[in-house]
């Protein structure tokens, strides 16, 4: 069976152009749809989700043996969660071709970033936050509907500019994040290079895990219009640019993947002197949810239902957060995410939004974790570190997915898991050798990171555990 777990030949990517213009079409006419018109919509969407679940997946043709999807309540379903559905990931998909270990092998190498698995799926990765990373897989017609939702439904943060450059040929667009890894955005930024060949030009993935001296050189030679990174880094990169340090002038700022507070919003807005618009997005989903004019986020919901509940698994009412939220996705049915636990607050709020959408206005609570501030070199400033890039050499370069680091002093860390046994300590102090030695590439000298095992690990306000804490 041909794999294609190696990059060989040239670059063959997921796009169908019809696919394409059917999503734009249908994305284009619900963004002003009525509530009703949206809800009939997800029922239908919904229906035949479940339909092609109980059909091509094993999995849900056990659990959906003798119900007829056009009837099922979405409620009345289980809920799924990572860990088992990865256990059980041959049965989960839809395409017998899908293997669990050939997809990891795939992942494994840089090189097949946007790259055609089989000929014809975009794969990803999620990080592993929650534990041992998960892997997404995505057919042509799901890859409509984000690349639509994404051209479609990102806000106009400059009128006039879209008015005199309307397919965007002026823009300079810098993704600033993990860039050799199998995530969703790198994976998204380099299929569209690729797609487009006249925007490769204008698009570039920058990597935060390099010295944030050579991150900033990189962005001022690139000049970009737009930065699109995570909201710890662009707050690295405001204090940069307040500093004297940066001297990029983006026009705007596209955050997202983290809590974006108002301060946090207010800071990077006022150094770089443009707009900021956060996103919410997961690997589960590319493009949940884009601000309007006013700053709310609107779900897709013509393509993705969330539903926020408590500990128990019971609906929370409109306005209130819950302790976790769970996803489905209508878009894929390749691999079915029906009520799957995404592990974020989210609140449905109850009031319609004053700008007229009646996409479901909602509120997120986030990643909390902190950028770490460690002591340079004599006579230099502090080194930041944000919490991803952390989180990525640990999981990337380390193979360590249940930690937390916890800073508690200028050149002092604490790196613990909940894992015990002699292994899990070797492990987890390799992984220790690995992040000095990456710290200290970017200027942060002297440092002395400690390897605890068996330790309970400190959860935010969120119940998630947070993984990076500035002490």
């Amino acid at each position: 069976m041909r794999t294609d777990s190696a990059a060989t030949g040239p670059m063959r990517l997921i796009f169908d152009p019809w696919q394409a213009c059917v999503a734009a079409a249908e994305v284009s006419m619900a963004t002003q749809a009525s509530a009703g018109s949206l809800a009939a919509q997800r029922a239908q969407r919904l229906a035949a989700l479940l339909a092609a679940a109980a059909e091509r997946s094993p999995r849900y043709r056990r659990l959906l043996a003798g119900r007829d999807p056009a009837s099922l309540r979405l409620e009345d379903l289980p809920v799924a969660h990572k860990a088992e559905l990865m256990s059980d990931f041959g049965a989960w998909v839809s395409d017998p071709a899908l293997a669990l270990g050939e997809l990891r092998r795939f992942v494994a190498d840089p090189a097949n970033i946007a790259r055609a698995y089989l000929g014809r799926y975009t794969v990803w990765e999620s990080s592993g936050s929650t534990g041992e990373p998960a892997i997404f897989v995505q057919d042509a017609r799901s890859m409509a509907v984000y690349d639509a939702l994404e051209a479609l439904r990102r806000p106009v943060l400059r009128p006039l500019g879209r008015l005199f450059d309307p397919l965007g040929l002026a823009e300079r667009i810098a993704f600033v994040g993990a860039t050799e890894g199998h995530f969703a955005s790198t994976v998204s930024v380099e299929r569209l290079r690729h797609l487009q060949p006249g925007l490769s030009r204008r698009l570039r993935g920058i990597s935060f895990l390099q010295p944030i001296g050579d991150l900033c050189a990189e962005l001022d030679a690139f000049a970009p219009t737009v930065v699109a990174t995570y909201p710890s880094a662009a707050l690295l990169l405001a204090q940069e640019r307040r500093a004297g340090r940066l001297k990029a002038s983006p026009r705007e700022i596209w955050t997202g993947g983290e809590t974006l507070s108002a301060a946090s919003r207010a800071f990077v807005r006022d150094a770089f002197a443009c707009p900021v618009a956060n996103s919410y997005g997961a690997s589960e989903f590319l493009s949940l949810a884009f601000e309007c004019e006013l700053g709310v986020l609107h779900l897709n919901s013509d393509w993705a239902i969330l539903e926020p509940v408590d500990a128990h698994g019971r609906g929370v009412p409109r306005g209130h957060a819950g302790a976790t939220t769970l996803l489905t996705n209508l878009a894929n049915h390749l691999q079915p995410l029906i009520r799957y636990d995404l592990g974020d607050q989210v609140t449905l709020l109850g009031a319609a939004c004053r700008c007229g959408s009646h996409l479901q206005a909602i509120e997120v609570k986030g990643r909390d974790d902190d950028t770490l501030s460690l002591a340079g070199g004599a006579g230099m400033p502090a080194v930041k570190v944000v919490p991803l890039a952390v989180s990525t050499v640990l999981e990337e370069e380390a193979g360590l997915f249940d930690f937390q680091l916890v800073q508690q002093g200028p050149r002092e860390l604490l790196l613990k898991t909940g894992r015990q046994g002699t292994a899990a300590q070797q492990a987890l102090e390799q992984a220790g050798k690995i992040l000095g030695a990456f710290l200290s590439k970017q200027g942060a000298r002297g440092v002395r990171i400690r390897c605890r095992c068996g330790e309970d690990l400190h959860r935010g306000r969120s119940g998630k555990t947070r993984r990076v804490i500035a002490g």
